[in-house]
């Protein structure tokens, strides 16, 4: 292959400026809600496997991600076409349609936070019923669709002035208030009577639990969907670093970085929730009430019980807004970014790729079930393009990947095979468990292509998608100005 690089005309002005955007693509709505619930289900046992699968799984697909970026300087499609050859662009269509079709239900999920935020902030002394404050929400289209369609205007906004002048500005400002937030929160948290309980549990090792697959398994996809690791969006921004960017040590920042915020997160969440339930039972019912649950019921009306409620609740939700705004951004990007590789200039693929949002995020607005489905199918796809990833480096060669990609890495190939051999188990592992698990689930219906929870719906939009990326890889591999070569 070519080994020149095309010219770019907006780059990330430092370091640091890159590696704020990556942690705000990274941290988002999953560190605040999900990493809760699951380290709040099993306490310590959760953090070791978690940890170990950030070196095993998360930073080896994101150093993937980054150097292929910063070599190629092309979005997915174009990545995989001009690394691998243009019969395999599709593998890149599916990885980019795959986040995608995340981020339609993902600025929904913006919008509720957004929602949340103005209500708790709005309230004045009046209490609140959480429950039928969610139940109302959910089931007023109007009101839904406003604050979702607020929160692409919003992410539309930043992606329109570019890297340097939109990205790289916001990130600035979103990332460090993220932290800091979280710190506050985490603090007022621990100052709550009982809260030592929560801590106690968060950090406890059971051993019997490390004995436990689904410990293992559940760690794994936390890890592998919270860094952000196979999602393209990574290989995206990495197309925007300076030649000078050092690949391995930005990628183990990044990754650190999202799992010190859900650490910070965990200790916002869990002992509130320990230190205001009736008992140990009232609280392991909330952690186990599902994402939009825990969020979005059981924490607000647990904030109803503290001195200066509303304010936590007013603080809690601006952090999930930040959130999930900042890794919206990310898959606005991914979007833009393949529309330029085809020839668009940065504002039309803006406005293009917010307006698809605007329209086809509609169902999931409008249906909760919906909502679920299209979280089950692109969630789990996401194992997918981790693998076709893995795919991309075994399919050049591992030790030529390194060589051409990465010259940075001095580590005997042999230990590399290793560790591509590794993530190959977990990847066989994880698809194992998760087809077992939904056959359990449903032994009757497991099939059905039009199910909420089935692994026929996740087969059947998976082959749909790869369908249509076999049917016009011809015209996929075609990249167009943008992702031109020159000498």
């Amino acid at each position: 292959m070519k080994t020149e690089t095309p010219i770019s005309k907006d780059f990330f002005s430092s370091r640091w400026a890159f590696l704020l955007a990556a942690m705000g693509m990274a941290v988002g709505a999953g560190n605040i809600w999900r990493f809760p619930r699951l380290a709040g289900q099993y306490g310590g046992s959760f953090l070791i496997p978690w940890i170990i699968f950030l070196f095993l799984w998360s930073i080896p697909l994101i150093i993937i991600e980054f150097s292929i970026g910063k070599k190629l300087r092309l979005g997915v499609i174009g990545a995989f076409s001009k690394g691998l050859g243009k019969k395999y662009a599709w593998l890149g269509w599916f990885v980019g349609m795959c986040t995608i079709g995340i981020m339609l239900y993902y600025s929904v999920v913006c919008g509720w936070s957004l929602k949340y935020m103005v209500t708790s902030l709005f309230s004045g002394d009046q209490s609140i019923n959480y429950q039928e404050q969610w139940q109302s929400f959910t089931s007023n289209n109007a009101e839904s669709i406003i604050y979702y369609l607020t929160a692409v205007l919003i992410g539309g906004t930043v992606i329109y002035r570019g890297i340097s002048s939109g990205i790289e500005k916001a990130t600035r400002i979103l990332i460090p208030s993220l932290f800091a937030l979280l710190i506050l929160a985490a603090l007022r948290a621990l100052m709550l009577p009982n809260a030592f309980e929560g801590l106690n549990y968060f950090f406890r090792v059971r051993t019997e639990d490390l004995l436990n697959y689904k410990v293992w398994l559940e760690a794994l996809s936390q890890s592998a969907w919270s860094t952000g690791a196979g999602w393209g969006l990574i290989l995206t921004y990495a197309t925007y670093v300076k030649q000078k960017e050092d690949i391995v040590s930005n990628s183990v920042m990044t990754a650190i970085g999202n799992n010190l915020a859900s650490i910070v997160a965990g200790l916002a969440v869990i002992p509130t929730v320990f230190a205001l339930s009736p008992g140990t039972d009232s609280a392991m019912k909330a952690l186990q009430s599902g994402n939009q649950g825990l969020t979005f019921i059981y924490i607000p009306q647990l904030f109803e019980q503290m001195t200066g409620g509303k304010y936590f609740a007013v603080l809690f939700f601006l952090v999930l807004f930040i959130a999930a705004l900042s890794s919206l951004l990310s898959m606005l990007e991914l979007g833009v970014k393949l529309l330029m590789d085809y020839g668009k200039n940065r504002k039309k693929a803006t406005i293009q790729v917010c307006s698809l949002t605007a329209v086809a995020a509609l169902p999931s607005a409008l249906s909760l079930s919906f909502f679920n489905n299209q979280d089950w199918v692109w969630g789990v796809g996401l194992l997918l393009s981790g693998l076709f990833f893995i795919f991309f480096v075994v399919k050049y060669g591992i030790k030529l990947f390194i060589k051409d990609f990465v010259p940075e890495i001095r580590i005997s190939p042999y230990i590399l095979k290793m560790l591509a051999g590794v993530m190959l188990l977990e990847f066989i592992f994880m698809f194992s468990w998760w087809f077992i698990q939904s056959v359990g689930w449903y032994p009757e219906s497991w099939w059905d292509p039009f199910a909420e929870f089935t692994i026929g719906t996740c087969l059947f939009q998976w082959g749909l998608l790869i369908g249509a990326g076999l049917l016009f890889n011809h015209r996929l591999a075609n990249i167009g100005t943008e992702g031109s070569w020159h000498n």
